[in-house]
């Protein structure tokens, strides 16, 4: 069932407020999708490959502890290459941003994009 205009202006509303006044919320609860490190894809897909293997040989060779060794590898393949960047990952140097804040800080992505959802209302209503 679709809202009103009503409705939807006050739900416009509402997230106008949380994103002005609970900025530090929801850059805690935004998700955060940095570059994909293809080193580590590599590798998880690699360890994956030979736990495969593996598992493969154990069940050939009617070996339960190598099968179960197999499965753990494969297992941890999948948690390397699908596990989120460390925080104390070295990042890429990026480029300055032309945008900064009052206090010399440069503007986040949420304040930015604020800035320009604020910028769009203000364009609408005039």
């Amino acid at each position: 069932m679709p809202l009103s205009e009503q409705e939807q202006r006050l739900l416009e509303e509402m997230e106008r407020s949380l994103y002005h006044n609970d900025s530090d919320f929801v850059d805690v609860a935004a998700p955060r999708r940095g570059r994909p490190n293809y080193t580590v894809l590599v590798v998880g897909i690699l360890v994956g490959i030979v736990g495969i293997g593996i598992l493969v040989a154990g069940v050939a060779v009617r070996q339960p502890l190598v099968g179960l060794l197999g499965f753990i590898g494969m297992f941890a393949g999948v948690l390397i290459a699908v596990a989120p960047p460390r925080k104390g990952a070295i990042q890429p140097e990026r480029r300055p941003r032309a945008k900064a804040q009052a206090n010399g800080k440069p503007a986040s992505f949420m304040q930015n994009l604020n800035d320009r959802w604020e910028k769009r209302q203000d364009e609408r209503d005039q």
